[in-house]
């Protein structure tokens, strides 16, 4: 299959032998998406992005990754006009509040259902991102393209099988994605292959950390690390995406 603009991340992730090829495309576009929201193009300036931002706000991970990436000018824009936002629909949801009211009984249940309206609101801003939607968008087309080449590529099936596999976190967004868009006569040669190459590198991790911990023994000090140096990160990264040992994404000056 000629290679596409749209599959080259693809191949660069599965090229760059990586833990989870979906963990190396996630961290490229949430490097984009932090250069676009802060970076030297301003878009912050453009009305129509800090409409979005002031809506949508962000999340306490991309707040600390907006904070250490820096430009302070940039991080207070988006802030200012957020605050705007918020205090604007804060005063409207103080003048609807309105808690519900709970029986005698009621008050001695545990439960996690939101029973006010302020409560609500809260949960709501605090599970809207403008950067984690950009990317969830981004991302369901990057999977898209994946089981477009599986079906269509043998090139890319044979790089699938030669690969480390994933971390659990997109390897269970891989396995329902499967489903619903793989044909059903594909549904068994895919997980038979996905399930084989997962077990198969799970036990290489679980091996890469046990024999670091041997290392530690006396009697080891002089033996070959293999390939344990990196095992906690990677070991890490295989259970819940992402690059723990990663440094911190700064602006380009």
């Amino acid at each position: 299959m000629k290679e596409q603009l749209y599959t080259i991340p693809l191949n660069d992730a599965f090229a760059a032998q990586d833990e989870c090829p979906f963990c190396f495309i996630e961290q490229k576009l949430e490097q984009d998406l932090l250069d676009f929201t802060l970076g030297s193009g301003s878009s912050y300036m453009e009305s129509d992005i800090r409409d979005k931002t002031d809506k949508e706000g962000f999340c306490r991970y991309h707040f600390l990754k907006m904070y250490q990436y820096g430009n302070t000018l940039g991080n207070a824009w988006i802030l200012k006009t957020h605050y705007q936002q918020i205090n604007h629909t804060f005063a409207s949801e103080v003048k609807k509040f309105k808690p519900a009211k709970l029986s005698f009984m009621d008050r001695f249940k545990h439960t996690t259902e939101v029973n006010n309206t302020m409560t609500a609101w809260i949960y709501k801003e605090r599970q809207s991102c403008y950067i984690c939607k950009q990317y969830e968008d981004t991302y369901a087309r990057y999977l898209d393209t994946f089981f477009y080449m599986y079906k269509k590529d043998a090139a890319f099936r044979k790089k699938l099988e030669e690969s480390k596999g994933f971390c659990l976190v997109h390897f269970g967004d891989l396995c329902q994605s499967a489903v619903e868009k793989l044909p059903q006569k594909q549904h068994d040669e895919f997980f038979t292959t996905i399930f084989a190459l997962m077990e198969a590198n799970l036990k290489r991790i679980e091996e890469d950390v046990s024999w670091m911990v041997e290392k530690f023994d006396y009697r080891n000090k002089d033996a070959d690390w293999k390939n344990s140096r990196d095992a906690i990160q990677r070991g890490m990264q295989k259970l819940k995406g992402g690059y723990p040992a990663a440094p911190i994404y700064q602006q380009k000056k």
